[in-house]
């Protein structure tokens, strides 16, 4: 066989090989649309969806459901918050702030803040050196704290400030190797200085209530 022989050959064979190659695929794609799995992932508010699209995947949570991935977490937003994404750039332990306003001054704050736990330092430790209290600067004593479990969940709370009426609680929430921490707000406050002033019955509490009862996540 001459050269130009075996080259016209060798070709014939490869075009053969891409050929059957080709057909084999062919023959092996579904021929009809993929059949997902009837699961269904349940939404904060309590929305049912179901995977879907080529690849089976659960869509994201509409509204007012949020999903934080950073802090591996979700929950739904009380009605009339909205994401305020410019005030607290500057401190990065905080990964979400909401306001709520039926003016055009914010009344309810809502911060979520995530803390890395220190090795050298236990959880109580940790929540009791970050809870200072506004105006004095110091941290709040052991006595400050209460606790309450929601969702399954058990929360360390204690009352950060009550200043110029601004009224500051906070929950805390640990986890493996980190804390994190969601504050309730009330920003006008007119009687902040009154002793029976019941802090747990100010809006942004109840809301932060209603957020943390919807809450997912490890």
């Amino acid at each position: 066989m001459n050269l130009k022989g075996m080259f016209v050959g060798i070709a014939l064979i490869l075009l053969i090989g891409i050929g059957g190659f080709v057909y084999r695929s062919v023959k092996e794609q579904p021929t009809g649309p993929i059949a997902c799995t009837a699961d269904a992932k349940i939404c904060p508010d309590g929305t049912g969806l179901g995977r879907e699209g080529p690849n089976c995947t659960f869509p994201v949570c509409p509204p007012p459901n949020i999903e934080l991935s950073e802090a591996q977490i979700a929950f739904a937003l009380p009605e009339g918050y909205i994401a305020d994404t410019q005030k607290y750039n500057d401190d990065l332990s905080v990964v979400a702030a909401y306001v709520k306003s039926s003016t055009s001054s914010p009344t309810e704050l809502i911060l979520i803040r995530r803390y890395a736990l220190p090795d050298e330092k236990s959880v109580a430790e940790f929540i009791r050196e970050n809870a200072i209290l506004d105006p004095s600067g110091l941290p709040a004593s052991p006595t400050a704290f209460t606790s309450v479990v929601i969702n399954s969940r058990r929360f360390s709370v204690v009352e950060i400030g009550r200043f110029e009426g601004v009224v500051d609680r906070a929950y805390y929430l640990s986890r493996e190797g980190e804390v994190l921490r969601f504050d309730a707000i009330s920003l006008s406050v007119t009687n902040w200085t009154d002793p029976a002033l019941d802090v747990a019955k100010l809006t942004a509490n109840q809301d932060l209530l209603d957020l943390l009862a919807t809450l997912q996540g490890k």
